[in-house]
């Protein structure tokens, strides 16, 4: 078995910053955690986080010095996140960077492309691509169980407080922006390049922020919806997707019941049939399954892990990830689409 990758963590700041440093350290078959450097100005994690006990902590120029370091999970704030990104990727360093990835295009297609050109691993922190009920309805998908894909729609929204809020009114996009990028990120996974692309941003109360987004992406023959707001009551159990096709309706209400239970709560896919296919009756039917084993990260970082190492390709192409970010823009009101 091939030695442990050398991997260092950037910023605390990010929401995920330290589930990302706990599950590196679960997976020390994979990794070997050299330290960690904090953003300027972290907000959403501090290094007092227990995730971080025991880790050294350091600068990032030391920690890019560090002998031997292969690559670097970048959990900065994210307005920090792809100038950090550039650097490690001049430093020739594979790259787990968080979502999103920036409010810009230009500065994301350098790093693209920059890691294209050094034949550098570089893995965005969508971690729904691991999901096992949003995997079961790719493959219904895939497999043409659904028949033609007519529309998707999904929500993904939180009930944040005004520490969150206080937060978030630097960014334009908002929940678009942040949550909406995982929905983003699928819709472009399974339908491609859209036709157009509309974004509608509205505020539930007068502070600025727009807190409560709709986009619409358009093709040939389907759309697709993605919301997200700040302001829905236990929000992460509300979250939804459902994926319309001329042959049956999958629905997955939740993608995941919390993040604490991850592990042990089984997740379900309604579906709902036309005529008897496979081993799925016409009519609708409850589909078990199964819980997130290895829990919300592990799988994403394996799956890093065996990219960096050779042992797989990535399964997600440096073009998706232009087009995901591409799309982003436009449906969180940073770009307009164009065709």
């Amino acid at each position: 078995m091939k030695s442990p990758i050398k991997i260092g963590q950037i910023g605390v700041g990010h929401e995920h910053a330290s589930a990302t440093m706990q599950t590196l350290r679960d997976l020390p078959e994979f990794f070997q955690v050299v330290g960690y450097a904090c953003e300027p100005r972290p907000v959403h994690g501090n290094a007092d986080h227990p995730a971080y006990n025991g880790i050294k902590r350091m600068s990032v120029e030391e920690l890019l010095a560090t002998p031997g370091l292969q690559a670097v999970a970048i959990e900065s704030n994210m307005k920090d996140a792809p100038a950090f990104a550039l650097h490690c990727m001049r430093q020739n360093l594979h790259i787990h960077l968080d979502k999103p990835g920036g409010e810009a295009f230009e500065p994301f297609k350098q790093l693209v492309e920059g890691c294209r050109e050094r034949n550098l691993i570089l893995q965005l922190g969508y971690m729904y691509r691991n999901n096992v009920a949003i995997k079961f309805c790719f493959d219904l998908v895939r497999q043409g169980i659904l028949g033609d894909i007519f529309a998707i729609d999904m929500t993904m929204s939180w009930n944040y407080d005004q520490r969150y809020r206080d937060y978030i009114r630097e960014y334009p996009g908002c929940q678009l922006y942040n949550l909406g990028s995982h929905l983003v990120d699928l819709i472009a996974l399974l339908m491609g390049r859209p036709d157009n692309v509309t974004t509608f941003r509205k505020m539930t109360r007068d502070d600025g922020i727009y807190d409560n987004g709709l986009a619409v992406l358009e093709y040939p023959r389907s759309t697709c919806t993605i919301r997200s707001s700040l302001v829905e009551a236990q929000g992460i159990r509300h979250r939804r997707q459902v994926y319309h096709g001329t042959k049956g309706t999958a629905e997955i209400y939740p993608p995941e019941k919390s993040w604490e239970d991850a592990r042990i709560a089984d997740l379900h896919v309604r579906l709902t049939l036309l005529e008897d296919t496979g081993d799925y009756h016409a009519g609708t039917q409850i589909i078990n399954v199964g819980p997130m084993v290895r829990g919300r990260y592990e799988d994403h970082f394996i799956e890093f892990a065996r990219a960096v190492k050779g042992e797989i390709q990535n399964p997600y192409p440096l073009d998706h990830e232009l087009l995901t970010q591409e799309i982003l823009l436009a449906a969180s009101g940073y770009t307009t689409w164009k065709k």
